[in-house]
């Protein structure tokens, strides 16, 4: 039985149909490596913006640091001016500034550390003297010769303190 032209063959595809199945898992393909780009932009842009800021911060505390420890030096001379004039006629204007300084110091979040009495902590404290003593407790702080500074936890300068040692001890 002869077959009719409609049975022998195949239905046939339109070129572009062929085409296009090939394209889509390209564009597929493609989109996704694409998209996968895009993600990793994304992500590299927000590390980045967290770098900076991280980055940014850190000059910020830096440079705070610094301005704060030019004034200690000021505190310093007020403070020793204070002292060689301790019944003069300057004594106090001199306390007034210092007390103007302090308020500078303390609006930049900058607190004096080390007080006579406290317990010696080598971190924020550093010792210029050792003085036996009866009267206080071993490692304790008698005098503080130049205040010490802290910015928060941070110690910006240490203060440097006499220590207390019981009577008798070498070393």
């Amino acid at each position: 039985m002869p077959s009719s032209p409609e049975s022998d063959t195949e239905p046939t595809r339109a070129p572009d149909q062929e085409q296009a199945q090939p394209q889509n898992g390209e564009l597929a393909a493609e989109l996704e490596r694409v998209e996968d780009r895009y993600k990793r932009a994304l992500a590299d842009l927000d590390n980045y913006r967290k770098r900076a800021a991280r980055e940014i911060e850190t000059l910020v505390t830096a440079a705070r640091e610094s301005v704060i420890r030019d004034w200690l030096e000021v505190v310093d001379s007020v403070e020793r001016a204070m002292q060689m004039e301790a019944d003069g006629p300057c004594r106090d204007g001199l306390r007034a500034v210092l007390e103007q300084m302090n308020a500078v110091l303390a609006r930049e979040g900058a607190q004096r550390i080390g007080t006579a009495g406290e317990r010696f902590d080598p971190e924020r404290h550093q010792a210029i003297a050792v003085q036996d003593s009866a009267d206080a407790a071993d490692r304790t702080i008698l005098a503080v010769e130049r205040s010490g500074f802290a910015l928060g936890d941070r110690v910006i300068r240490p203060a440097q303190v006499v220590v207390a040692r019981p009577p008798g001890t070498a070393g």
